[in-house]
């Protein structure tokens, strides 16, 4: 992944990277053209890892020791060692004094979270610390169909509401927010009400728009084609 700073100049990003870019190559993937070329970027947080991630991270850690029985300084050996070589020989650590940011932690949390929804890993430990607020697990959450609240099989809610009677094979639902929920949440949120709802769940955000192919995988129908409702 390439590093660069981001300014906020006439209303607009200007992305300056921090290596100087192959410019043949950017052509290449860009139909010969060196303007409008599309990029993915994230901010960083630079701030300095927080205890509350290296909690969650050695929590998730204790889930996986327990379901697969390999001890936890291992496990965190390997995770470091997948953090290194995703980001190309950057190091890795959660200890008080790390020099690591909270964008590196997250990075490194989510490798975890993935691990665990790939192989279906059983949460106990760490599931009350599990950044149920971040898109990111929302997202894998829908992807996996495990209930945002509790982990359990989850049906996909609308958080926005579609009016009643629309044929839902019908919609785009890329429109809309979407949450997993199981059926008793599910009924919850929608007996309470998504503020009250959120209280009681300690979530300061619930519902993410989701992309058509995600959607089709899990099996969610509607009309993708266009951008009607």
């Amino acid at each position: 992944m390439e590093s660069g700073k981001a300014y906020w100049r006439n209303d607009r990003w200007i992305i300056i990277p921090d290596k100087e870019q192959n410019l043949e190559r950017v052509e290449t993937l860009n139909g010969g053209k060196t303007d409008g070329v599309p990029i993915l970027f994230e901010l960083s947080d630079p701030r300095k890892a927080r205890p509350k991630q290296r909690a969650l991270f050695f929590a998730l850690l204790g889930d996986i020791h327990n379901w697969s029985g390999e001890p936890t300084e291992w496990l965190k050996d390997y995770f470091y060692t997948r953090y290194t070589i995703k980001t190309a020989g950057a190091d890795i650590s959660l200890a008080d004094d790390t020099k690591n940011t909270v964008s590196d932690a997250t990075e490194l949390i989510e490798d975890v979270v993935d691990f665990i929804f790939e192989f279906g890993v059983p949460i106990h430990e760490g599931y009350t610390l599990l950044p149920r607020n971040e898109n990111y697990f929302q997202y894998e959450c829908i992807k996996h169909r495990q209930c945002l609240v509790c982990g359990q099989h989850a049906d996909i809610d609308h958080i926005d509401e579609i009016g009643a009677g629309r044929n839902r094979t019908h919609l785009n639902h890329t429109q809309f927010r979407l949450a997993a929920l199981c059926r008793v949440h599910h009924t919850e949120r929608h007996k309470i009400g998504t503020r009250r709802f959120c209280q009681l769940h300690h979530l300061t955000n619930i519902g993410i728009k989701v992309d058509a192919q995600t959607l089709k995988r899990i099996g969610v129908q509607g009309r993708y084609g266009s951008n009607k409702t």
